[in-house]
């Protein structure tokens, strides 16, 4: 597949702008193609993935998104606002339990190391996307499995053999939502709202496969990097202390820089319709292009910069607060409640597909004061 590449964010504007040019048709496809033998594990599954939601247009895009967004409207968000804060607490308890636990054999407060992408990014988001949208979730290791494993079959460059068995988990994982869109009939949680809709089966799994994904997955890898950038730069000399970002307006700064800087969901896709130009470039129709969400905006640019990646127009993303909310908030309590924290050991290995990414250890030490 090849891909033009527009990173200009007012190009990115206007491509998102222009939605009978540059259509979503090849958002959820995957970057490389997929083996016989890939294709033939999911067919054995029913995999299905109508275009219902990010991949839809005209008007079955418009009532499904008015249907989804009723149960992420800005009073849901800041309705849930307290628990994401308690949920944090939570678990920044049990990290500075863990973090305090090496004290005894060498004599120093904080010694042992812990890992805040596993301690606390990867808990709080799963948790409030199924308070949200009334879903129950699978056990949390096999969530982050079917997650990952899936991102990376859509989104990244495995060759066939790794293929089979990221094909084995997203049939898996297709076959629990299988299961919770039929128990949901009738029931006011976001499947059964959908079904009650007129929307098919394989509708709400299609829909489902990559919201339970993007609900949950994608805001704890943000939250990693916000948390990894924070420390990091505290230790640079001269820089402003971690312990600061414990400040309501500067965590909700610091999270909007990474958005603009480096976002999750760094990069989107779209084809084009029909023959056409794009900030001078000329784009024959079937071409597809990849719009550069994070990463461009000039370092003196209005603070509404964070807010492209999250997209723009009428594909914008419906969880866009809610995701910055929970970044924000695990920021400002990591920092307030564990002021002492530096990045241990070497620099971490980084997620890198092609439109989602985070450093997938955040690991940490520091005396627990």
């Amino acid at each position: 597949m090849t891909l033009t590449s527009i990173s200009n964010p007012q190009l990115v504007k206007e491509a998102m702008r222009r939605t009978e040019d540059f259509v979503p048709t090849n958002a959820l496809t995957s970057v490389v193609e997929m083996a016989p033998g890939t294709l033939r594990i999911l067919a054995r599954a029913r995999f299905a993935l109508p275009p219902v939601l990010a991949s839809a247009t005209g008007e079955k895009h418009r009532s499904v998104r008015t249907v989804v967004g009723k149960f992420f409207t800005p009073a849901k968000v800041m309705g849930i606002t307290e628990h994401v804060r308690a949920l944090s607490v939570e678990r920044l308890k049990m990290t500075a339990a863990a973090l305090d636990s090496g004290s005894a054999s060498r004599g120093v407060p904080g010694s042992r190391v812990v890992d805040l992408a596993e301690s606390i990014a990867m808990h709080i988001p799963p948790v409030i996307m199924a308070e949200l949208t009334g879903l129950p979730l699978p056990e949390l290791s096999l969530l982050k499995r079917w997650s990952r494993d899936s991102l990376e079959l859509f989104w990244g460059w495995p060759d066939p053999e790794r293929q089979l068995q990221l094909a084995h988990s997203a049939a898996e994982f297709y076959g629990w939502l299988r299961g919770e869109a039929e128990a949901a009939r009738g029931k006011d949680s976001l499947f059964g709202v959908l079904h009650a809709a007129g929307l098919s089966q394989a509708e709400v799994c299609s829909l489902g496969y990559f919201l339970v994904i993007a609900g949950q997955e994608t805001t704890s890898l943000l939250i990693s990097t916000a948390l990894y950038r924070g420390i990091e730069k505290a230790q640079s000399p001269g820089a402003p202390a971690w312990a600061d970002l414990a400040e309501p307006v500067a965590a909700a700064a610091h999270v909007r820089k990474v958005l603009a800087t480096e976002s999750s969901v760094h990069t989107w896709r779209r084809a084009v319709a029909q023959n056409t130009t794009l900030g001078g470039i000329d784009l024959p129709a079937g071409a597809e292009i990849l719009l550069e969400l994070s990463g461009h905006h000039p370092t003196d640019a209005a603070s509404s910069a964070y807010s492209l990646a999250f997209g723009h127009g009428l594909h914008r993303c419906l969880g866009a607060k809610l995701a910055e909310m929970e970044a924000t908030l695990v920021v400002e309590e990591t920092a307030r409640a564990l002021p002492g924290l530096e990045l241990t050991g070497p620099e971490p290995a980084w997620l890198r597909l092609l439109s989602f990414q985070a450093p997938l250890t955040v690991n940490v030490s520091g005396r627990i004061i």
